[in-house]
């Protein structure tokens, strides 16, 4: 899926941020293998189309954007890393709002950071367009409880967040929520759902806290 095929601008569609999954939609299940050199989808043919330009391999979606919005939910792993490779808005999925203090970014507020610098923030969440920056806290529940808005200089494309599998013979099961660096050597054993960019050169725009 493309970005002009956002969900949230489809016709007769309620409104829903372009990264935002639907229950219609769900992670395909396959088969994997773990050798040595990393992991792999059982099918060849399936492995191939699952791995990007840097031999990364991803978390691939089955059915359509139907249903209703899951806003709860991790955010859509095709939509997701097409916003974050071409930093394209996270509500429309077109180019995200830029001015001379950079780019613009709105997040969830973090555990333990009411009002700080907001600096080497590792993101999972697109840039936004000034128009769904605005509309972004009345879709969002996330957001609704608190959200800063930030101008972000320099966003380097670090590393993904997915299920890192380990190695043969290694003790213990996959750790599903892993984020691994792309200079990482398990770069070859994660099965990748999420693209994450490091927010630096940050200046805070706007602060919304929680309510009391």
């Amino acid at each position: 899926m493309t970005a002009a095929d956002a969900p949230g601008n489809a016709a007769g569609r309620p409104m829903a941020p372009y990264v935002t999954p639907w229950t219609g939609e769900s992670v395909l299940a396959a088969s994997v293998t773990v050798t040595a050199s990393g992991v792999a989808y059982a099918d060849p043919a399936l492995d191939a189309h699952a791995r990007d330009l840097d031999g990364v391999l991803w978390a691939l979606c089955a059915g359509t954007a139907t249903g209703r919005p899951e806003y709860a939910a991790e955010l859509h792993p095709g939509r997701q890393r097409i916003a974050m490779e071409g930093l394209l808005c996270a509500g429309c999925g077109k180019p995200a709002a830029r001015d001379d203090r950079g780019m613009l970014w709105v997040l969830p507020l973090l555990d333990g950071i009411v009002d700080g610098p907001w600096e080497d923030v590792r993101s999972v969440t697109p840039p936004m367009c000034e128009p769904c920056a605005e509309a972004a806290p009345m879709l969002c529940p996330r957001l609704r409880k608190g959200h800063v808005r930030l101008r972000v200089r320099e966003a380097e494309l670090i590393g993904v967040r997915g299920t890192l599998h380990p190695r043969p013979g290694a003790p213990g099961p996959p750790d599903s929520d892993a984020l691994v660096r792309h200079d990482s050597p398990e770069t070859p054993f994660v099965i990748a759902r999420q693209a994450v960019r490091e927010l630096r050169r940050t200046t805070v725009s706007a602060f919304l806290a929680p309510a009391p």
